[in-house]
C-alpha cells in the first residue's frame, strides 16, 4: 500500500500537458482613406406652398381645374358668386355720379357768391357758407370714388387665381359651398420644379456643414437621398442652416435643394439623407467578424509573443462593407484574429493560417469530387 501510494503521488505531481494550439486566421489591419456616408432621416417639403382662401364671403360658383393638375401663375381656379358685389359696385358708381353733380352745383354757387362779393352785393357769411358747402361736396365726391375702388376690389376678389406655377391638390369645396373670407381653405398649391429636404443635424456638426455652404464646388454628389432601397439619381445642394439651434434637442434644421425633373419627389415624403464624408484622413480598418462583444464593450484578439493572444478593447464608428473603422485601440502595423475568435480566450496559444492559404484550401475542398457511396 505504501508503494501504491507513492506511485499515485508521483502521478498527481506530474505537469499537465499544455492545451493544443487553436487554428485561427490572422490579418494585419488595413490603413486607407475611408469614404462613407452619414445618414439622417429627412422630410421633403415644397419650396413654395400656400393654402388658397377666399378674400370675400359667399358661395362657390365655379371650379376651373382638375384635382392634381399642374397650374400656371395667374390661372383662374375658383369663382365666388359675384352678384351681390357687382350690385354694390353699380350702386357705388351711381353714388359717385350723384356726388359729382353735387360738387358741380356747389362750385357754381361758390363762384356766384364770390362774384357778388366783389360788388359788395352779398353778405360775407353767405360767401363763407358757399365755400364750406363746396369743400364738403368735394370731400363727399372723393369718398364716393374711394368706395368705388373698395367695391371693385371685392368684385376682383370673387376670382381666385394661382399664385405661382405648381401643382394643385384635391379641392376641399364643391360648387355651391358657402365660404368665409380669410377662413375657409379651398385648396393647396405647391411648387415642384425643385424640392427641399429638411433634416436635423447635431450642433457639433454646425462647423462642418457651414464649411460645405461656403465651398460651393464641393457639394456635387456630397448629398443624396434614398427612398427605401432606391437612391435618387440627382445630387442635392446645401441651401442653408436654420437661424438657431433647438435647445431641447441640441440639433439644427438643415435644408437641401434637389432638382425634381421627372416629378418623382412629392412633398411630405420621408427619405434618408446621405452625406458623403469627404475627410481625407487615414483610417484603421478591420473585418467586422474580428470583433467580439462583452457586456456592451468590444474587443479583438491580438497575437503576441510565443503565439499567445491577448484581448484588446477597441471603439469603432462606421461600417464600410464588411469592414469597420476603428477609432481607438489599434494602430498601423497591428494584426488581429479574424477567424476562430469563438475558440479563443485570454492567453490562448494560436496557430495562424494566412488568409490566402485558407482561401486556397477552401477552393481546393470545393473542387474535390464528392465520394460515391456505391463504390467500395
Amino acid at each position: 500500500m505504501v508503494i501504491l501510494a507513492a506511485c499515485n503521488g508521483n502521478k498527481s505531481n506530474a505537469p499537465a500537458a499544455p492545451p493544443p494550439a487553436v487554428n485561427v486566421t490572422v490579418e494585419q489591419v488595413k490603413v486607407a482613406d475611408a469614404v462613407y456616408y452619414d445618414e439622417y432621416p429627412g422630410t421633403l417639403n415644397a419650396l413654395n406652398q400656400v393654402d388658397l382662401r377666399p378674400q370675400v364671403s359667399g358661395f362657390i360658383s365655379g371650379i376651373y381645374f382638375n384635382d392634381g393638375q399642374r397650374v400656371k401663375k395667374g390661372q383662374l381656379l375658383y369663382a365666388v358668386d359675384a352678384q351681390l358685389y357687382n350690385a354694390n359696385y353699380e350702386q357705388a358708381v351711381a353714388n359717385s355720379s350723384v356726388q359729382e353733380a353735387n360738387l358741380v352745383k356747389a362750385q357754381k354757387d361758390a363762384d356766384r357768391y364770390h362774384a357778388l362779393d366783389k360788388q359788395d352785393a352779398v353778405a360775407k357769411q353767405l360767401v363763407d357758407n358757399a365755400d364750406a358747402a363746396l369743400e364738403v361736396a368735394r370731400k363727399q365726391y372723393e369718398a364716393a370714388k374711394a368706395n368705388i375702388s373698395a367695391v371693385s376690389t371685392n368684385v376682383r376678389y370673387t376670382k381666385v387665381y394661382a399664385p405661382f406655377d405648381g401643382v394643385i391638390g384635391i379641392s376641399l369645396v364643391k360648387p355651391g359651398t358657402a365660404v368665409v373670407a380669410g377662413q375657409t381653405v379651398l385648396n393647396t398649391v405647391s411648387s415642384d420644379n425643385d424640392i427641399a429636404v429638411d433634416f436635423n443635424v447635431d450642433q457639433k456638426e454646425i462647423f462642418r456643414f457651414s464649411g460645405m455652404i461656403q465651398q460651393k464646388n464641393a457639394q456635387d454628389s456630397t448629398f443624396t437621398i434614398v427612398m427605401g432601397d432606391v437612391v435618387y439619381p440627382y445630387p442635392g445642394k446645401l441651401s442653408f442652416l436654420d437661424r438657431a439651434v433647438d435647445p431641447q434637442t441640441g440639433t439644427i434644421k438643415t435644408r437641401l435643394i434637389f432638382p425634381n425633373k421627372d416629378r418623382r419627389l412629392r412633398a411630405g415624403m420621408n427619405v434618408t439623407v446621405r452625406v458623403k464624408n469627404n475627410a481625407a484622413v487615414k483610417s484603421i480598418l478591420i473585418p467586422y467578424k474580428a470583433i467580439t462583444e462583452q457586456l456592451g464593450e468590444y474587443f479583438v484578439y491580438v497575437p503576441g509573443d510565443s503565439n499567445k493572444v491577448s484581448q484588446r478593447k477597441i471603439t469603432f464608428s462606421k461600417q464600410i462593407g464588411s469592414d469597420v473603422i476603428v477609432k481607438s485601440g489599434l494602430a498601423e502595423g497591428d494584426s488581429v484574429v479574424v477567424l476562430g475568435v469563438q475558440n479563443l480566450r485570454e492567453g490562448a496559444v494560436i496557430q495562424s493560417t494566412p488568409p490566402a492559404m485558407q482561401s486556397a484550401a477552401a477552393d481546393s475542398a470545393k473542387k474535390q469530387p464528392a465520394p460515391d457511396p456505391t463504390k467500395k
